[in-house]
This record gives structure tokens, C-alpha cells and sequence, in this order.
């Protein structure tokens, strides 16, 4: 299990900024503010250390009794994402429930992952889900152009295999974009400017951590 801290966020949309040089560089703006500490896991209670940490805001009728007390005894807001991130005793050890980690866990130019939900686009043919071909559209061709072909074979097997490309659900995924840049940061807004795009919609809820396959610079 990786140990690393991370912060959640919302993905606010994005923009573009512009170097010394002039240069415009695409970037993703990610809200990562008011990220609160809900519990610190221990070896000794919970059998690993950890920091369970809160983000966003919850109306008090949408909060469950459990939950509610649970973030009272932090001493906190309640919170839209809760989650949980390994780490080692000793950096487990620097928090304590209710307090608030900021925007500097992060640096200019440092490599992260993003991971986030994506954007849900329906029920989706084979051609648009999984980038089939189509067939041709004359020549006596009518109602198969856009058909998946053969899916199965004759008595033998006598079932589709599972995993067989068909039409379906597209999109609504949790996924991750390894090694973004961060770009930018706005310390007063507790904004994070991500080079390039993250999955999911504007609004979505994002969870942000160091790269985990980042290469080591040389000296």
C-alpha cells in the first residue's frame, strides 16, 4: 500500500495561463480548500496509521446520526467526501482530528495523480464505446452499418464469452491520469492549476496525490 498524502478537491473547469515566455499552457483549476483532518488511524487502535480527511459541506439533514457524531468528535463540518490516506506512524503522528492541512503538500512543478469520475455519456453502440469500424453504408447494405458483428460463436461454446465487446454504458468511471504537472498555485484561493485535463465534469469531486511512477531527476 502506498503511503503518501494527498487532498480532496472539485473540479472548478478549465482555463489556460501564459508563461514569461508567452507560452499558453491548458490547465485544469481544482479547489482544494478547507481539507480537515476527521480521524487519525493508529497501529495500535486500527492496526495501520492513516489520516481520514473531510472536504465540502453537507446540509445537517443529509448527514446520517453515525456520521454526524463521527464528525463532531473531530470537532468539524461535516463533509461531502471523506477518505483516507496511508501513511507512516511518525507523519500520522504530526495531526490531529480537526485540524486543517493546506495547499503546500503540494509544489510548482511536482507530478501528481488525479483521480476523479468521469463524465457519464449513456447507453452507447460498439462503434462510439469501443472504437470499432463501421461497415460500409451501400451496396446493399442497409441495416447492419453500424452493427457489432458476430458476438458468439455455433453450439460450441453456446454462450457469449464474458468480457465480449458490446454495446453499453459509456463513461461514469472512476479513473486516474498519472504524472500531471502542477502548474500553478494559488495559495489565497487554495486553488491547484493542473497542466492538461482530469476526468470527470466541472463541479466533480477529485482526490489529488503525489505521483506514484514519477521518475527521480538526476542531479
Amino acid at each position: 500500500m502506498r503511503e503518501a498524502l494527498g487532498l480532496l478537491g472539485r473540479k472548478v473547469g478549465m482555463t489556460r495561463i501564459f508563461t514569461d515566455d508567452g507560452e499558453s499552457v491548458p490547465v485544469t483549476v481544482l479547489d482544494v480548500s478547507n481539507n480537515r483532518v476527521a480521524q487519525v488511524r493508529t497501529r495500535e487502535v486500527d492496526g495501520y496509521s492513516a489520516l481520514q480527511i473531510a472536504h465540502g459541506a453537507r446540509r445537517s439533514s443529509r448527514v446520517i446520526k453515525p456520521q454526524a457524531g463521527h464528525f463532531a468528535k473531530a470537532g468539524i463540518e461535516a463533509g461531502s467526501s471523506l477518505k483516507e490516506f496511508r501513511l507512516g506512524a511518525k507523519q500520522a503522528d504530526e495531526f490531529k482530528a480537526g485540524s486543517t492541512i493546506g495547499i503546500d503538500v503540494f509544489s510548482v512543478g511536482q507530478k501528481v495523480d488525479v483521480t476523479g469520475v468521469t463524465i457519464g455519456k449513456g447507453f452507447a453502440g460498439a462503434i462510439k464505446r469501443h472504437h470499432f469500424s463501421s461497415t460500409r453504408a451501400t451496396h446493399g447494405n442497409s441495416v447492419s452499418t453500424n452493427a457489432p458483428g458476430s458476438i458468439g460463436m455455433r453450439q460450441d461454446p453456446g454462450r457469449v464469452m464474458p468480457g465480449k465487446r458490446m454495446a453499453g454504458h459509456l463513461g461514469d468511471k472512476q479513473r486516474t491520469t498519472q504524472n500531471l504537472v502542477v502548474a500553478r498555485i494559488d495559495t489565497e484561493r487554495q486553488l491547484l492549476l493542473i497542466r492538461g485535463a482530469v476526468p470527470g465534469a466541472a463541479g466533480g469531486k477529485v482526490v489529488v496525490r503525489p505521483a506514484a511512477k514519477a521518475k527521480a531527476v538526476k542531479a
